[in-house]
């Protein structure tokens, strides 16, 4: 078994799987360490159409688009009591893809890593890194297989794109508390039975609950006639059992309730939660080694952010790496650092002003300006790093003056 790569790479999910494939483009040894077995379940199934520009860039998006269960994604549609609205993605400020999939992680994920491999990355499922020595000339990983077997990987770099299992930043010690208020979600698929035309299978749905506005839930058709729905809030909001706060909270806000009318909920599906989800790290790089999605930092679901942060995270330490491994010149802090958490900082300010108000009620506004939806649309479809849209460059300052235009809303 090879010990001795150009790149190793921590996990097999899309940031891993992308990160891989575009430095196995540029001619690079690859080698991509799974703990775990795929497929497997992972939440974030609401892709963003900007992360099909990465999906293109590395090979997969053709074998994406082919997938059957993969539902066709052109838009976000909220509601709150009886207000509705939309965004269409493909009448935006910034160019690029305005249409993308919502997808079962397990077949996205395991697509992604499967066209990776065919294009000569070296995948190890079932092999889990427990320690990191980055004090040599080279990296030296601890590798232990689930079949009891251990060795030591060599590796020029290594790129963390491990999610929520955050393997250096725990070696390492780099995590800090997140800035964002602890939350819960509460989570299943259901085989959703929804008949006529008021809900819309191409956009995701993002429910307002009519009286907690910090409750919101999600609903996400796949292409099969099941949805994903989930209730996000605070832990003292929704304690108790997945099963009873999930259909509590969903059977209370009117447009859900109607839709779902006739929906199975009670399948081979387990009811799911997760907590305590938003992460943050000291550093995103440092000696042979960088940070990538999940593992570096993560913010909240609210507007499906996750992927598209993995991604461009991927995008961007392969293009910074490839050339520090043909011995040119590479600033990690200004040329991946830097750049990546412009986007992130923009999707953290509409995260947190969907908690404060100040952008969901910027949402749900009547009469909104064309202009500035599609400024807006642009953000919801992932383009947070458009700096020439102006709700991306000055993003604080503008939703500031767009929530004093707005003004507060009321239940109608």
């Amino acid at each position: 078994m090879q010990t001795r790569f150009d790149v190793a790479v921590i996990g097999a999910g899309p940031s891993g799987a992308v990160a891989a494939a575009l430095l196995n483009k540029q001619g690079f040894s690859v080698c991509v360490l799974e703990k775990q077995h795929f497929p497997r379940f992972v939440i974030g199934e609401s892709l963003l159409p900007y992360c099909m520009v990465m999906l293109e860039e590395a090979g997969f998006a053709e074998t994406v688009r082919a997938e059957p269960s993969f539902q066709l994604k052109n838009g976000a549609a909220f509601t709150w009591g009886s207000r509705y609205t939309y965004f269409d993605f493909t009448d935006k400020f910034s160019d690029g893809p305005g249409t993308t999939f919502q997808v079962r992680r397990g077949i996205f994920d395991k697509i992604l890593i499967d066209e990776a491999a065919k294009q000569g990355v070296e995948v190890r499922f079932g092999h889990g890194v427990t320690a990191f020595d980055n004090s040599g000339d080279t990296a030296l990983l601890s590798v232990e297989t689930d079949g009891g077997e251990s060795y030591t990987l060599e590796a020029d770099f290594v790129l963390d794109a491990s999610g929520y299992g955050r393997v250096l930043p725990r070696l390492l010690d780099l995590e800090t508390p997140s800035s964002l208020p602890p939350r819960v979600a509460h989570f299943t698929h259901i085989d959703d039975h929804i008949t006529g035309d008021k809900f819309d299978r191409n956009k995701i749905l993002i429910t307002t609950h009519p009286t907690h506005r910090d409750v919101w839930l999600w609903t996400i058709p796949f292409g099969d006639g099941r949805s994903s729905i989930g209730v996000v809030g605070t832990p003292d909001k929704l304690a108790g059992d997945s099963e009873t706060v999930l259909k509590k909270f969903a059977l209370e806000c009117p447009m859900l309730a109607e839709v779902l009318a006739d929906a199975q909920w009670d399948n081979d599906f387990p009811y799911r939660s997760i907590q305590g989800y938003s992460a943050n790290v000291k550093t995103l790089h440092g000696k042979h080694f960088a940070l990538l999605g999940n593992a570096a930092e993560f913010l909240d679901p609210v507007f499906s952010s996750g992927v598209t942060i993995a991604l461009h995270s991927a995008k961007l330490a392969a293009e910074v790496l490839g050339r520090q491994l043909k011995g040119q010149a590479a600033d990690w802090q200004a040329e991946f650092a830097e750049p990546l958490m412009q986007g992130v900082d923009t999707f953290r300010t509409y995260v947190n002003g969907w908690y404060d108000l100040s952008f969901q009620n910027a949402i749900y506004a009547p009469n909104r300006s064309p202009e500035i939806s599609r400024m807006i649309s642009s953000i919801l479809a992932g383009y947070a790093w458009d700096t020439a849209n102006p709700f991306v460059e000055k993003h604080a300052q503008r939703l500031a003056a767009l929530a004093a235009l707005v003004g507060p809303l009321r239940l109608v």
